[in-house]
């Protein structure tokens, strides 16, 4: 098993605890990886998307002149596509953009991005994170000691409390998640990861049994 240093809220090394290997110490799938990625931004989409076509314009119902002997091209109704406020061509419609992945492929993703995490040096551990006020000056102030401060941090912890929630509510790189919410694409989206050693210890339980 591979060792990481545990910090205090201080940045000073506490003690010297190991990762497991069946969740941080794996060859990272990159095709695995990347397909899940794309699936968390897929599934994100609305798909809301739509634009009118020639029967849902107003307008048209007849011919606006006659076949032949007006000297115009013909035409069957203003709500074609080429007359200015006419029905569109092959435009957008609502659809579905969510994509498929099973269980053990979206397991094997989550444990790629913790593999890189600890194999890039981007995963922090702490003892606890302990928050006496809801002051956003006092999180960037324990995040400047972790030399976290102006990255993009994935916050996990074994418990949310008030403090914690309210601290980080105005700070727009930092994200706040419990173990079981962690995912692919948080982790690697995250420039570091900050979790407790609590938290560590759920994430690991649940993922290193298959």
């Amino acid at each position: 098993m591979s060792k990481i240093e545990m910090l205090n809220l201080n940045g000073e090394k506490v003690k010297d605890i190991k990762l497991n290997d069946n969740v941080f110490g794996i060859e990272p799938n990159d095709a695995v990886l990347h397909n899940a990625i794309v699936l968390s931004m897929a599934s994100r989409r609305q798909g809301t998307h739509a634009t009118k076509t020639r029967d849902m314009v107003s307008g048209g119902g007849r011919k606006p002149w006659r076949q032949k002997g007006t000297g115009n091209a013909r035409q069957g109704s203003i709500r074609a596509p080429q007359w200015r406020g006419g029905g569109i061509v092959f435009g957008p419609q609502p659809r579905d953009y969510s994509k498929k992945m099973n269980k053990k492929e979206r397991r094997l993703a989550l444990k790629s991005a913790l593999s890189y995490k600890a194999i890039d040096s981007e995963l922090v551990v702490v003892d606890s994170i302990t928050m006496e006020t809801n002051k956003t000056k006092d999180m960037l102030a324990l995040l400047t000691k972790l030399n976290l401060v102006n990255k993009k941090v994935l916050m996990v912890v074994e418990e949310l409390n008030d403090n914690i929630c309210l601290s980080t509510r105005n700070l727009g790189n930092v994200k706040v998640v419990l173990p079981e919410e962690v995912n692919t694409y948080d982790v690697i989206n995250a420039d570091n990861m900050l979790i407790t050693e609590k938290a560590l210890e759920k994430l690991e339980e649940v993922l290193s049994h298959e």
